[in-house]
């Protein structure tokens, strides 16, 4: 059941939504008349999808971000979100979903994509915040916020995905060759079956060739989980993917670091 905190936003809204008008819906954060988002200007506007139950609150936030500049739509449901979240540059996703939990639904989005979600919710205990960030949110808020707070924090997540290398979509190293359009392997033309994680990890040690990734950064950007600490699944995908490529030479070990691609 959702928490309502009624009291609190009302004490945010505006003069404007007085009389005469609804009162927003409990959790719905106070909208101030803005122009444009500096982002939304001079260019593509960006597609923001709303995952929200509550059609009150989804409306109003719906409209808020349109008056900023975005391109924004809704879904109620968890189901619905993963049919329509490849349209969208962003995700606002509430956990409290009438059939799927929120965390499942983020696990959902992030294995099949690299959309940002920031989570938008009531849970607000320290672990809810951390089961919401290891199931790949890339950030978390808690109900009531305010608007203002919202439109900082897209912002903020959208210059870290722009600030992302885009990583090559072929890579060719000696005999094998790595084709990220279609997550493809071969090996002396000959195709290599790697699972998705095990595909990740080799097309990231390929993309930074003589450079050693640290296993921070594999956790990081193949696992999408910052809090654990680097461990067996690791060394696990790396054992398996030597396996397959026939040689241990292919992922070198740099201890005490990480991995680094070889050359044969």
């Amino acid at each position: 059941m959702k928490r309502q905190s009624t009291d609190l936003l009302e004490a945010r809204v505006p003069r404007e939504h007085g009389e005469g008008r609804d009162a927003p819906a409990p959790h719905a954060p106070a909208v101030p008349h803005a122009p444009a988002a500096p982002s939304a200007q001079g260019k593509e506007a960006l597609r923001v999808l709303v995952v929200e139950s509550e059609t009150r609150a989804a409306d109003s936030l719906v409209q808020g971000l349109r008056r900023h500049g975005y391109r924004a739509q809704s879904v109620a449901t968890g189901s619905a979100a993963l049919r329509e979240y490849r349209n969208s540059d962003l995700i606002l996703l509430d956990l409290d979903l009438p059939d799927l939990d929120g965390l499942e639904v983020c696990r959902g989005v992030r294995a099949d994509a690299d959309t940002p979600v920031i989570a938008v919710t009531a849970r607000d205990t320290e672990l809810d915040r951390v089961l919401g960030l290891q199931a790949g949110a890339d950030d978390y808020m808690v109900k009531p916020y305010g608007f203002r707070e919202l439109m900082a924090r897209i912002e903020a997540v959208m210059r870290r995905v722009r600030m992302q290398p885009a990583l090559a979509q072929v890579i060719t190293r000696g005999p094998l060759r790595i084709d990220a359009g279609t997550r493809e392997v071969r090996l002396h033309g000959e195709p290599v079956d790697v699972t998705r994680k095990e595909f990740d990890l080799l097309h990231l040690l390929a993309s930074q060739p003589d450079h050693v990734v640290s296993r921070k950064q594999l956790m990081t950007q193949v696992w999408e989980d910052s809090w654990s600490r680097p461990g067996r699944t690791i060394d696990t995908h790396v054992s398996s993917l030597r396996n397959k490529l026939g040689s241990s030479r292919w992922i070198l070990t740099v201890r005490g670091v990480g991995f680094r691609l070889g050359n044969l």
